[in-house]
């Protein structure tokens, strides 16, 4: 039975909040962390987000609230309520009416409608928005949540809750590139146990491919090569899937929707949708992807697991 208009998925790490030593080791500060307050007996556990902060930081932004009770990372997943997506929607009538703004979940609903307003402003001013507009933000979602609570919106529920999978759940991040590749090559790594649950939660039977396969001359060593056509060449520690080629050298790359005569790509390598008359040569930690504009013709932007793309996407150049 729900107990709150917003539920969100999260991993809760115990039944206590963790010390800064925890936190640490847990590598909250690089994740959004749900904090569930201790309630008291009578009404349903509140919850609360904060966004990749240090332990320091959280503790002091959360003691406004209450006392600390569990703590987790967030797994983004969430739910609302009939009552609370209708809410949203007349309260951002206007926007979805123009089609001009943009928010996101985190930003701008969860986190103004369960933090102080201090806290709020400091985290988003991490983020590049100045003190006025974030205010002015804070103001409306808490007026909002306020006036939500009052109408009769809550019907005995609370207003942000947490889902806990459990602190030993497997949950596979792939949200940035370096994650993308970690949590993709994990299908290879035979000596992780997280490996087998990912084959299985991915429905792939089969242990990876070694060996020569009946229909090509190419020596697979330790690698997965889901519907291919490829005719010869190598495939070391790799993943493959709708590849097309007459050659390929591959090793600890990641190959997806790419088609060519000839293609190498060296380790921690990830390329996708790449199709070229020439050959394709990736270096070691090189990170290539073809985008289809509206025309239809491709455009083919490259990058490094060695970059960070989100800072990078913002530097004027």
């Amino acid at each position: 039975k729900p107990t709150h208009h917003i539920d969100i998925m999260c991993s809760l790490l115990g039944d206590t909040a963790p010390t800064a030593e925890e936190w640490q080791a847990q590598g909250l500060d690089k994740y959004g962390v749900i904090a569930v307050l201790k309630g008291d007996g009578q009404k349903t556990p509140e919850a609360a987000q904060v966004e990749k902060v240090s332990h320091e930081t959280a503790t002091k932004m959360l003691q406004q609230l209450g006392t600390i009770g569990q703590v987790g990372p967030s797994l983004g997943s969430f739910s609302v309520s009939a009552a609370m997506l209708k809410g949203l929607c007349e309260e951002f009538a206007t926007e979805l009416g123009a089609k001009q703004a943009k928010f996101d979940t985190d930003p701008h609903f969860w986190m103004p409608m369960t933090l102080p307003e201090d806290s709020y402003v400091y985290l988003m001013s991490q983020k590049g928005v100045d003190e006025g507009t974030s205010k002015s933000h804070y103001a409306r979602m808490k007026a909002f949540s306020s006036q939500f609570l009052k109408s009769g919106g809550n019907n005995g529920m609370g207003l942000f809750g947490a889902v806990d999978v459990g602190k030993d759940a497997c949950w596979w991040d792939y949200g940035q590139l370096k994650l993308y590749s970690k949590n993709s090559l994990l299908l290879l790594d035979d000596a992780n146990p997280e490996s087998k649950l990912l084959r299985k939660f991915l429905n792939i039977k089969d242990q990876p491919q070694s060996g020569v396969l009946a229909s090509s001359n190419v020596m697979y060593e330790h690698s997965y090569a889901f519907d291919c056509n490829i005719a010869d060449g190598k495939a070391k520690n790799s993943l493959l899937s709708h590849v097309t080629a007459e050659e390929l050298y591959v090793e600890g790359a990641i190959l997806v929707n790419c088609v060519a005569p000839k293609i190498t790509a060296g380790k921690g390598s990830i390329l996708y949708n790449i199709m070229s008359e020439k050959e394709i040569v990736a270096e070691p930690g090189q990170v290539m992807v073809a985008v289809t504009n509206e025309s239809g013709s491709m455009m083919e932007i490259k990058s490094r697991m060695d970059i960070d793309g989100g800072k990078a996407w913002k530097e004027v150049v």
